[in-house]
């Protein structure tokens, strides 16, 4: 069914909490295995047509968050999915006292009840009012992108249209249009700063009310992160600053050289190339026939599903006024089908989102059959390894793309998700200390964010920007704002998909299957379970990054990037 065809109608509450606490005396009440399963499976299907429906409503809203209609259908939903997640922590509550609970796991595995455990822990009905707030302050933060009008040299651009400018080959239009970015940001810092002081102080009332010290280990568990903790984080982020800070910094350097300048500004940081950076040569339609092309010619299973997207009207891709920054895939179960956002803007990064969020799309279209919602994506951390590890395994097609430039491509990306990684972990230690410190004021997260952008960015110069000076820069990131602890996730999966880089370099059949099969597995697993199956070295372990990062290093410094 086409997407522009999948029907929206407004789940009435207490309709659905009617029905849903019928089927949960049903379950709780079962006399044998039969009867259990039977309302587990009508359970199931009524939350996946509440969330069906949520997805679709937040497909439209952000595809135009002036449509009035889904506008108010959102807001309908950020209001009323806290009592929605009650009913589910209801579920759970009865999932983990039921005598079947043995058959049960036979058929779905421990990993439903490791969530289950995890989701009474972060939710209690006494902080439904608290969660209703802090969603309407995170939809708060991204109207207010959404509705960025910022004035150019006598033109008006939203943020995603923007940045062509921000690589612009001149370099004085790069300079103007970061100072001009920059303004916008810092004329909205006081209301973005105060949706981010009640944000924090919010979640961390939220925290002492479910019985944490703050807001770090309920963060944790929101996540499903059952099999590592914020220590070992902090050890990676140290192996981070050990072996893979020292590489970027290089690669800021080389970059710098091949500029011809002096000193990088944070303006020429996205420049790569004097010759200008990779363009996609064609428009988005151009774009789209070639990738058909790429998934037909990758394998079968990719053939298929992309054929579904594109025969389904499954993607919404450029850029337009109204639409929200940013990309993303979410997931439509009551028709099966994934969604793919994004807002192509003529750049590389139009190739980079197409085939990161296909690499998730994917998944859930690989692993569907599974049919049940805990399973559709794992946790975030793993969830990334199959957008990452997918815009590598694409790289023998990037020449329909970028013809005579690919090798200049190619060199970008991997050293692009080289330099990401510092500003990763520095995205994550700053929300430690945020959350850990609930009631400093701004000033001092400003100065937090300076100090720590400093020891993991020790190349960036800011060019006086007084925004940027003063520590301003985290403002920007949608997931400080909308999905806390939620970015670390991308550092630990790029790991992962180096792992895959090196892996398809040397046997691609190989590759690809240990790739399809940890596709197949959906959310069935923890994460490091996940990396296990699929036959990586977890990101924690002693030895993994400098392991991962030394033939990255080979490659890189076998390219003469002059050249380019």
């Amino acid at each position: 069914m086409n997407f522009n065809d999948f029907e929206y109608k407004r789940p009435e509450l207490e309709a659905l909490k009617e029905e849903f606490k019928k089927l949960l005396t049903q379950f709780s009440n079962a006399e044998n295995e039969q009867q259990a399963k039977d309302a587990f499976s009508k359970i199931a299907q009524l939350r996946s047509e509440f969330m069906s429906m949520y997805s679709i409503a937040h497909i439209r809203h952000t595809v135009d968050t002036k449509d009035q209609f889904y506008e108010k259908e959102q807001t309908y939903f950020d209001t009323n999915m806290p009592s929605y997640q009650d009913l589910v922590t209801q579920f759970y509550h009865a999932l983990l006292q039921t005598p079947f609970r043995k058959s049960i796991e036979s058929q779905w595995g421990g990993q439903l009840f490791v969530i289950a455990e995890l989701s009474l822990k972060v939710f209690d009905s006494k902080v439904l009012e608290d969660l209703k707030l802090e969603n309407k302050l995170s939809s708060d933060y991204v109207k207010i992108k959404a509705a960025a009008e910022i004035e150019f040299r006598g033109d008006k651009y939203n943020l995603s249209g923007f940045v062509p400018l921000e690589t612009d080959n001149d370099r004085e239009t790069r300079k103007a249009a970061a100072k001009a970015k920059w303004d916008f940001y810092n004329e909205q810092s006081e209301k973005v700063e105060k949706i981010f002081d009640d944000l924090v102080k919010t979640r961390h009332r939220i925290a002492k009310a479910l019985g944490y010290n703050n807001f770090v280990e309920l963060g944790y568990n929101r996540m499903l992160r059952s099999d590592y903790n914020a220590k070992d984080v902090a050890y990676y982020r140290e192996q981070i600053l050990e072996h893979i800070v020292p590489l970027a910094t290089n690669l800021f350097e080389r970059q710098a050289k091949r500029l011809g300048l002096d000193e990088l500004k944070i303006y020429d940081e996205n420049y790569s190339f004097s010759s200008g950076n990779p363009k996609p040569k064609g428009d988005p339609d151009w774009i789209i026939a070639r990738a058909k092309k790429m998934y037909e010619s990758l394998s079968k299973e990719t053939g298929q599903f992309f054929n579904f997207m594109l025969d389904n009207n499954l993607m919404d891709l450029v850029n337009k006024e109204g639409k929200a920054t940013g990309g993303y895939c979410t997931y439509v179960s009551k028709h099966k089908s994934p969604y793919i956002f994004s807002n192509f803007n003529g750049t590389s990064g139009d190739i980079d989102v197409l085939t990161h969020e296909a690499g998730h799309a994917f998944q859930v279209f690989s692993s569907k059959e599974i049919g049940l919602s805990e399973y559709n994506w794992p946790t975030y951390e793993a969830a990334e390894i199959h957008s990452m590890s997918m815009e590598f395994f694409t790289w023998p097609w990037m020449d329909l793309f970028f013809e005579k430039d690919v090798e200049k491509y190619k060199f970008a990306h991997l050293s692009g998700a080289i330099k990401f990684l510092p500003y990763g972990v520095a995205v994550d230690e700053f929300q430690h200390f945020v959350y850990e410190n609930p009631d400093c004021g701004i000033e001092a997260r400003n100065d937090a964010w300076k100090k720590i952008e400093q020891k993991y960015l020790p190349h960036r110069d800011n060019d006086g920007i007084d925004f940027l000076e003063e520590g301003g820069l985290w403002q920007r990131q949608n997931h400080i704002f909308a999905s806390p602890f939620y970015y670390i996730d991308y550092t630990l999966a790029q790991i992962c998909a180096f792992q895959f880089w090196k892996k398809d370099r040397e046997d691609h059949a190989s590759a690809w299957s240990d790739y399809v099969q940890l596709c197949k597995e959906g959310g069935s697993k923890s994460f490091l379970s996940l990396v296990s199956a699929a036959n990586l070295d977890s990101p924690f372990a002693p030895g993994t990054v400098a392991k991962v990062s030394a033939p990255i290093k080979d490659y890189l410094e076998s390219v003469d990037d002059s050249s380019f």
